[in-house]
């Protein structure tokens, strides 16, 4: 148990190292994300913050052996190619190419490959839309950290009194480099962001924890852990198809923006209520008496019903502006 936590104190060490390593290296190289009309920012701030995720899985797999290569040789693909587009903008095509690759890389130790291969097909589809998501709704401070935070401490807690699905080890890892990472960015004004790299590596991370969990139970409800940005995702899709907008341009019409930028709600704040509603979501699904899959559509009516409660009172300050 000693040795544990040596580790681990040790692992958040040279976590904070990293990042501080990489800030020098983003300084010296001028990595930073200037804000323009669409961003939900001000100040010109260090991006990619976020490779702090990619060493957390670097770390352990040094320290606790490669127990999950085929996830990690995609991750390592996926953050590659993202990186060099938070530095230089890279061809659309390739990326998916190597997104592509590195997701049927992980289904392997998904165990998706031991079903038939439709699963493989639908797998394949929700995680590209998990995937830009999470690329999509990085645009506040804390938003990224704080939301990937309640979400692994869900699988923790599933896969220590439910279901046990994966190495706690690499649950506690991944914890420590969010936490990390929040202590420069979930903060009024933050020091770094994640950039494409953190944001499309801790949704990959999550992707493949997910996938693992419903593969070895045989529970999809556990896609509940990602409801909160699951309903404000699509339906932020849909209301932009309804405005006959391109869905892949950036924009600033997310539930959270519009409390940011329209409401001007401090982003600490939202990244909270995120947070907290995401948590009691959870709480709820892991400790009442409820069957998973009504309590799955229930909650998503629920959520789904605020969403267009909210932007039929708020939107039009949005279309005012």
């Amino acid at each position: 148990m000693v040795n544990d936590y040596l580790v681990l104190g040790a692992t958040l060490l040279l976590l904070l190292a990293a990042i501080l390593v990489y800030f020098r290296v983003a300084n010296r190289f001028n990595i930073i994300d200037k804000p323009n009309e669409r961003s939900s920012h001000k100040r010109i701030t260090l991006r990619g913050g976020g490779v702090v995720f990619f060493f957390g899985v670097v770390l352990y797999m040094l320290f606790y052996g490669f127990e999950y290569p085929l996830f990690f040789i995609g991750l390592v693909a996926i953050a590659v190619v993202s990186f060099l587009d938070d530095v230089v903008t890279v061809n659309s095509k390739y990326r998916i190419v190597v997104h592509f690759v590195a997701m049927f890389l992980m289904f392997y130790d998904c165990g998706f490959y031991s079903l038939p291969w439709y699963y493989t097909l639908f797998a394949l589809i929700v995680s590209t839309g998990i995937i830009n998501a999470y690329n999509f709704m990085d645009g506040i401070n804390g938003i990224t950290g704080g939301y990937s935070l309640v979400v692994v401490a869900s699988f923790w807690a599933i896969n220590n009194y439910r279901f046990s699905f994966v190495d706690n080890n690499l649950l506690y890892v991944v914890g420590l480099s969010i936490l990390v990472f929040n202590f420069f960015n979930f903060r009024q004004r933050a020091r770094c962001f994640a950039g494409d790299v953190g944001s499309v590596s801790i949704a990959f991370i999550v992707v493949f924890l997910l996938g693992k969990l419903m593969v070895e139970s045989g529970d999809f409800s556990y896609i509940i852990v990602l409801l909160l940005y699951g309903v404000d995702s699509v339906l932020t899709i849909v209301h932009r198809l309804m405005l006959r907008e391109n869905i892949f341009e950036a924009h600033r019409k997310h539930f959270y923006q519009i409390m940011s930028n329209e409401l001007q709600i401090p982003h600490t704040t939202v990244s909270l209520l995120y947070m907290g509603t995401q948590t009691a979501i959870m709480a709820g699904y892991l400790l009442l008496p409820v069957q998973p899959l009504p309590y799955l559509l229930s909650t998503t009516a629920i959520m789904s019903i605020i969403y267009i409660a909210f932007m039929n009172k708020y939107f039009r300050l949005h279309v005012g502006r």
